[in-house]
């Protein structure tokens, strides 16, 4: 991902530090181990790799405490990024002995940890999304452009290296396009959003949570999602393989706390979301849009075959456009820790791995009055100041838009699913293909302005925006 600065910790020993500590005479010395552990707050698909087990002590429960481990003090040393490159340089000087990145990343981590003989090894996913869906491209609001192909010539930013940088080169191959399709250069996050707010660039590409993040800002528009790829993608865990060999019961307490951060959050999406504001500064409605109940990411740390597909097929890419060094793809994968991790909890890895199963919004449509159960047509509203309301369809939230606005109600967010990308999207930034009869509403919403298009045409209806949808909706009032 982007190049960005790590956070510098006073009193940061550079290497792991093992200093004995002088207790009162007659008692054996303790020892501190230090573990530099790499995070990026700000990458919503990280957080129970790196904020949720800082802000929630997991880690120190985890952690072994018997046997040679009785003695030993732990003192963390977590160094924040908005991006992986400084992580792994990190990494590679044995600053930073854990990490979480995107898929992209992890596999420049490996093949420049092999490259310095510093090698790293992928131990666990954090989250994914089986189609790609969450890296995307924004334009400005106002901007002209509505699809990848209206950005051919076009000025392009995306941070160099990111999981989203990867989704650009994917998304060019799948079309046939060569490199040079736009003009890329590589921005930051910051920088990018800088330079899209003031219209000096045409589109900018990121990771998540930056192509939810600027719209809900209210000055981009998405016009590009890498679900629209179908190359799955995902968040990991990468540590150095020195380390994993000789503190393995470390490695496997770091997975049973991630573990557990994955269950509280799945558990408490709408007080997990406001924990995530306040401590990453991510609006609370992004973080749910991705890791909420049908949101656009998955929490599941098992390392399922088909990662390891899609991780060959972006290697093959980079390789070829000369952009990676050589990486044994087999020596760098190593599942046993989570393996373990598993077994120590209890839990069933192999029934994990096997399973694609998502949490899915559930419950009572209190406006129709009918059970939440297809994962395709759910939606949700946010009441500003209370719940967040399950519904059954496009209509039902659209129609519950209407009747609380008139109880006097606002909302934080109201999400849909996109009726052709099957990802969550907010409601008020979607396309919608509207049917004609006023008799029979029908609003069936849509990330993507062509694809509303397309299926309104097909299906005799017309395009509308999120106030067109409404105004078809009549509430009997």
């Amino acid at each position: 991902m982007s190049v960005g600065p790590v956070s510098k910790l006073s009193g940061f020993l550079p290497l792991i530090a093992a200093a004995a500590i002088a207790l009162a005479p007659g008692q054996a010395s303790a020892e501190t181990l230090e573990i530099g552990i790499g995070t990026q707050h700000t990458t919503t698909n990280t957080v129970t790799g790196g904020i949720v087990l800082k802000e929630l002590g997991l880690l120190e429960k985890h952690l072994p405490k018997t046997g040679k481990y009785k003695d030993i003090q732990y003192k963390f040393s977590w160094q924040n990024a908005t991006s992986a490159p400084p992580l792994t340089n990190g990494m590679m000087a044995n600053n930073i002995q854990i990490a979480t990145m995107g898929d992209y990343p992890v596999m420049v981590n490996g093949a420049t940890g092999q490259a310095t003989k510093n090698e790293t090894q992928f131990i666990a996913v954090i989250t994914y999304n089986a189609y790609g869906g969450g890296n995307g491209i924004v334009v400005h609001k106002d901007s002209p452009f509505y699809e990848l192909a209206d950005l051919k010539g076009k000025n392009v930013s995306v941070p160099f290296g990111s999981a989203a940088h990867g989704m650009m080169l994917t998304s060019l191959q799948k079309r046939g396009l060569p490199p040079d399709f736009w003009n890329l250069v590589s921005q930051s996050p910051e920088v990018g959003t800088t330079n899209l707010q003031e219209k000096r660039i045409d589109a900018h590409g990121d990771f998540v949570p930056f192509a939810e993040l600027l719209p809900f800002k209210g000055f981009a528009r998405k016009i590009y999602d890498g679900a629209e790829t179908k190359v799955p993608t995902f968040h990991g865990v990468v540590v150095r393989k020195d380390f994993a060999e000789k503190y393995p019961e470390i490695v496997v307490g770091y997975l049973k706390a991630l573990i557990e951060a994955n269950d509280w959050l799945r558990k408490n999406p709408r007080v997990g979301a406001e924990k995530l504001e306040e401590w990453t500064k991510i609006n609370k409605e992004v973080v749910y849009i991705f890791l909420g109940p049908g949101g656009v990411h998955t929490l599941d740390p098992t390392i399922k075959p088909r990662w390891l597909e899609a991780v060959n097929a972006n290697y093959a890419i980079l390789q070829k456009l000369k952009m990676i060094k050589d990486l044994d793809i087999g020596a760098w994968v190593n599942d046993s820790y989570i393996k373990q991790a598993y077994k120590e909890l209890g839990l069933d890895y192999d029934k994990q791995l096997a399973s694609f199963d998502t949490n899915q919004v559930t419950g009572q449509d209190p406006v129709c009055n009918k059970p939440v159960n297809d994962p395709a047509q759910t939606g949700e509203i946010w009441i500003q100041g209370g719940e967040i309301l399950p519904f059954s369809s496009p209509l039902c939230t659209l129609t519950g838009v209407k009747k609380y606005t008139a109880d006097g109600k606002k909302f934080n967010a109201v999400y849909l699913v996109d009726h052709e990308l099957g990802i969550k999207v907010f409601a008020d930034a979607a396309f919608y293909a509207i049917g004609q009869d006023p008799k029979t509403p029908v609003v069936v919403p849509f990330l993507l302005k062509k694809d509303a298009e397309a299926f309104a045409a097909k299906n005799g209806g017309k395009l509308g925006t999120y106030a067109d949808a409404l105004a078809a909706i009549n509430v009997g009032q």
